[in-house]
Parts: structure tokens; C-alpha cells; sequence
């Protein structure tokens, strides 16, 4: 691990800051840009170190090789990052989530919808009061897509850039969707199509998960560095060890913070913005208790880490006896929303069609659920070559024969929030300053799983409408989770049964507000980061109008 530039070795605190942000990730980054770029004084403290953009390729080649384990692609492990988990499935934490500046955006897959009128039903805003939101966040993080979903909320400004064109796979997907009725449309991406905001086009590495040597996908370390341009400070390998309030309880005075000279700091500041993510965030403000707060900062409601959510994989996948170009492109271009606002729904065609949902079941009705055409099935031709027993030429055309032909189709669908499900601290665990790890109580209800098996159906049924020879199914026994870290600090207008009041602010504390996918009332099925980032700018407006 590298101590950083020379600017981030100075760890020492700022004499005055109006805003200290916890967390350099896509939230926090977002949040101090626009708050730097008004003048105001703003210190982010970021866990993790600052990542050379100059090792990406040699990252790339970390993760493409077997000798190296996933999680020391982003020096994830240790210590550090040391969690437990309690309950019905294990949660696998560290396997998708980054400490460093750039954040869990790093390694993520890039894809950025809007979500649904329908999902803001149990929330205290409406699509209406985030849409101003969603076109800067689509702006700033520079959004290629296309407006040719027609389940897809309203919009009035046409995406930042083009639209990255479909795949050969979605090609052969494209006459048995259409056949079926079937909606295909555009996937909007968080990556360059063209040119944008000082960064190059796609290359077409093809490995955007977990790395993007050319920095054509957006990542948050981009606004960091805009936000430094404006006068943000950033303090790096500085984990915030508890947060301490004023006498009254009313307001929050310091985050103190750990440095790797084993020494504590307390960074002062007028306005606090949590940005660490729906795990980290929640264990922070139970690590916070104090007499005004026994049971953990800003957690009156009981709330704090409760409601835990995330989205959950279904997926559906075999052969062709055709190409299908598997791994030719490292990220989705076509997806389905028809079946997100009713799932229920069936479809005619050729082969006679997706069955309607049928109440004769005996599940619970499925939520909502987001399809995808997958590009990159299947084992890759290492993957072959080291797990198999031939050699020399058995070996070759076993690699021709095998790879090459697979396809499948992917899918998400949402949880409902379920107090059971939660963040706690487990004291018989510490991380590497004494602190009690995260605990994850993570369970699956019975409706989720309807929605999985309803997800299972739809791919099935256009999988045999194109002739696949379906050869794995995940589903309700065996899916995994999407790590999108949702619903621990909860958004709501009674300060009863929620942490964060509309404006993003703590009902408890004056001075502390949340952006994070954690203030989340619902899932949906599609993937937060984008909601996360209108939620960013919409909390940093309410901060600067504080101060």
C-alpha cells in the first residue's frame, strides 16, 4: 500500500473547514464538488490511499491472471476490512466494495438508470423532485444512452452522449424478443461513447469489471480531483473512528479520525456529510454512541441499520449452435423493462409466448424485475485451459469447440425493506484499530423469491424461443448479491421510524446529513448509483443553503 502524493501525507487536520465529507466514493465526491465549486471550505477523510491511474494496466493484468486473488486488485482484505456475517445466507462483503479515492466506482460495472415513478410510492420526495437531479448526475458523470425505453420514466433532456451501439449477442437475441413481444432497448452507461469532460472513448479493454485501464467509465476519483481544482482538501488512509457531538446533543463537532502513524485527529467542521456506503455509514453511527445517544448518533429511531436491502441475481444461460463473440464486450448494451412495473404480466408469440403470472401459484405477486441480455457468458478460454485435464491440440479443440457458442440472460430484482435484515457492530471482531467489525443479518422472504423463480420464467421462455440449449439457472437457492448497500439510514418525515428527513439531514443532528443509497425507502431492481448521485447534489444544495 503506498503512503499517496505528497499532498495526502499530510494528514494533520484542517484549521477551518465548513464541511467535513466521510468517504471519497461517487457521493462524496459529487457532494464536495459542488460545494467546493461554491466557495465553501470542504476536507474530505477517505479510508483508503489514492490509486495510481498508471497501475490500471497492471491491475488489469492482476485480475485477468489466477494467481492473483480478486480482492488484491483494489487491496481489499486484512484487517481493515474484517466483517461478520449472521443469518439465513452469508453476505460476501468484501467481494465488490473499494477503500480508496474513486470508491466502490473503481470496480463497478457502470450502468445508471433512472429509477421508476413507482418506486418513490413509499418515499417522502417523487421522481419529480429528483428529475433536475438525475440530468446533473447524468451530465456529470457523462452518460451515454439513448430515450428508446418506453417503460422508462419521463425526461425532457436528451442523454449527455450517444448511446453505445448493441452487441452481436443482442442481435441474436433481437428476432426471438420480437417474436415474443419482447421490448428490447438501450442500457444507459456511465462510460464515454465519444470524447467527454477530458476523458477518452471506450477502448474496448472489456474488462470494466474490475478494472478500466483508459478511465473511458466514469469514476469518482474524476470529481475528487474537481474538487481539489476548487479548493476541497483531501486526507486519504484517514478512517473516521466515531463522530463526537456537542453537549446538548444537537450538533456534531468533529470527526476523529486514525492515521498510519497510529495517531488520532479531530477534523472540526460546521456541516458533516456521511458518504461511506450503506455498511460503513450505519456502523459508523452505532461506533458513535454516546450518553445523549446510547444506542449509536443519530439512531432515536431505532433505524440506524435496520432495513437492510439489495438486488439480487437471476440469471438464465447454455448454448447456441452459432457464434455468440462471449466476452467481445465487457459491459451490458441492451436491457428489458417491461416487466418492472408488472411483473405479472405475459406476452404472445411464436411459442406461445411469456406466461402471465398465475395467482394458482401459491407464491406471493413478484416485484419488480429488470432483464439483461448478457454479452459475456460462459468460461472464459484460461478459465478452460487451467481447470482442464488436456494438452497440445486435445486441449485447442476442446477450446474451439467450447468457447464461443455460450449466451445467457441476466436480471435483477429488489428486496423489500424488512427490519430483520441489518447492520449491527459484532464486538467479538475487531478491525485492525480495535473498533467491532460490521455484522450483516442478511435473509431472503418469500416474496423476493417469487420474483426470482417469476425472473427464471421470462428468461426461459426466451432462451427455447431461440433455441439455447439451457444448461444453469440461478435463482432462489442459489443467487448472490448485487452489493448495492441499500435502506440502513432510511429517508422518511417521521423521525420515529426514519434517520433522514427529505432535505438528506439527520433528524436528530442540525448539522449532519447522509448521501448514500442507505437513506433509501425501497429497492426496486435497478442498480442505485445514479440515484445516489442526484441524492449527492440534491444533500450538498441543502448544506450550502445551511451555511
Amino acid at each position: 500500500m503506498t503512503d499517496g502524493t505528497p499532498a495526502d501525507r499530510d494528514r494533520t487536520p484542517s484549521e477551518r473547514a465548513d464541511v467535513c465529507v466521510v468517504g471519497a466514493g461517487p457521493a462524496g465526491a459529487l457532494a464536495a464538488h459542488r460545494l467546493a465549486e461554491r466557495g465553501r471550505d470542504v476536507v474530505i477523510l477517505e479510508a483508503g490511499e489514492r490509486f495510481d491511474f498508471a497501475d490500471r494496466e497492471r491491475r488489469m493484468e492482476r485480475s485477468i491472471r489466477p494467481a492473483h486473488g480478486p480482492l488484491s486488485v483494489w487491496e481489499m482484505g486484512g484487517a481493515r476490512d474484517r466483517f461478520s456475517s449472521d443469518g439465513e445466507r452469508f453476505y460476501p462483503l468484501n467481494a465488490a466494495r473499494v477503500k480508496g479515492v474513486g470508491g466502490t466506482t473503481l470496480h463497478w460495472q457502470g450502468m445508471v438508470m433512472r429509477l421508476h415513478e413507482s418506486d418513490f410510492e413509499a418515499w417522502p420526495v417523487d421522481y419529480a423532485d429528483l428529475r433536475p437531479y438525475y440530468a446533473a448526475a447524468e451530465k456529470a458523470l457523462g452518460v451515454a444512452g439513448a430515450d428508446d425505453n418506453p417503460y422508462a420514466p419521463p425526461r425532457e433532456e436528451p442523454f449527455p452522449l450517444p448511446a453505445f451501439p448493441p452487441s452481436h449477442s443482442d442481435s441474436i437475441f433481437a428476432e426471438a424478443c420480437e417474436r415474443l413481444g419482447v421490448t428490447m432497448h438501450s442500457v444507459p452507461n456511465a462510460r464515454n461513447s465519444e470524447s467527454y469532460d477530458g476523458r477518452s472513448s471506450c477502448v474496448g479493454y472489456g474488462t470494466c469489471k474490475p478494472v478500466c485501464p483508459s478511465g473511458a467509465k466514469y469514476s469518482a476519483d474524476h470529481h475528487v480531483e474537481k474538487a481539489e481544482s476548487e479548493g476541497a482538501r483531501v486526507v486519504t488512509r484517514a478512517p473516521v473512528q466515531r463522530l463526537e457531538h456537542d453537549g446538548a446533543g444537537e450538533r456534531v463537532t468533529a470527526a476523529v479520525y486514525a492515521t498510519p502513524d497510529g495517531r488520532t485527529h479531530r477534523q472540526e467542521a460546521r456541516e458533516f456529510v456521511l458518504a461511506a456506503g450503506g455498511v460503513e455509514i450505519p456502523r459508523l453511527l452505532l461506533l458513535s454512541k454516546s450518553e445523549q445517544f446510547p444506542d449509536g448518533l443519530a439512531n432515536s429511531s431505532g433505524a440506524v441499520g435496520r432495513y437492510f436491502m439489495d438486488h439480487l441475481f437471476a440469471g438464465t444461460g447454455g448454448t447456441l449452435d452459432r457464434e455468440t463473440r462471449q466476452n467481445h464486450v465487457g459491459f451490458l448494451t441492451s436491457e428489458c423493462h417491461q416487466f418492472y412495473d408488472d411483473p405479472t404480466r405475459g406476452t404472445e408469440g411464436s411459442a406461445g409466448g411469456i406466461p402471465a403470472w398465475s395467482k394458482e401459484s401459491g407464491e406471493p405477486r413478484p416485484d419488480s424485475i429488470k432483464l439483461e441480455f448478457l454479452n459475456y457468458a460462459g468460461p472464459s478460454p484460461v478459465e478452460m485451459a487451467l481447470t482442464g485435464d488436456e494438452f497440445g491440440d486435445d486441449l485447442l479443440d476442446t477450446l474451439r469447440e467450447g468457447y464461443g457458442n455460450a449466451i445467457a440472460m441476466g436480471g435483477l430484482v429488489g428486496q423489500r425493506p424488512r427490519k430483520e435484515n441489518r447492520i449491527e457492530l459484532d464486538p467479538s471482531t475487531t478491525d485492525d484499530h480495535g473498533n467491532p467489525v460490521p455484522k450483516i443479518h442478511w435473509r431472503l422472504d418469500a416474496r423476493t423469491k417469487s420474483s426470482l423463480r417469476r425472473a427464471n420464467e421470462i428468461q426461459r421462455a426466451i432462451l427455447d424461443e431461440l433455441g439455447v440449449n439451457i444448461s444453469w439457472t440461478v435463482g432462489p437457492e442459489n443467487t448472490g448479491p448485487a452489493f448495492h448497500h441499500m435502506g440502513t439510514t432510511r429517508m422518511g418525515t417521521d423521525p420515529a421510524e426514519s434517520v433522514v428527513n427529505p432535505r438528506l439531514r439527520t433528524h436528530d443532528l442540525e448539522n449532519l446529513s447522509i448521501a448514500s443509497s442507505s437513506v433509501f425507502r425501497t429497492s426496486g431492481a435497478l442498480n442505485p448509483t445514479l440515484t445516489i448521485a442526484a441524492l449527492s447534489l440534491k444533500a450538498a444544495d441543502h448544506v450550502d443553503e445551511r451555511l
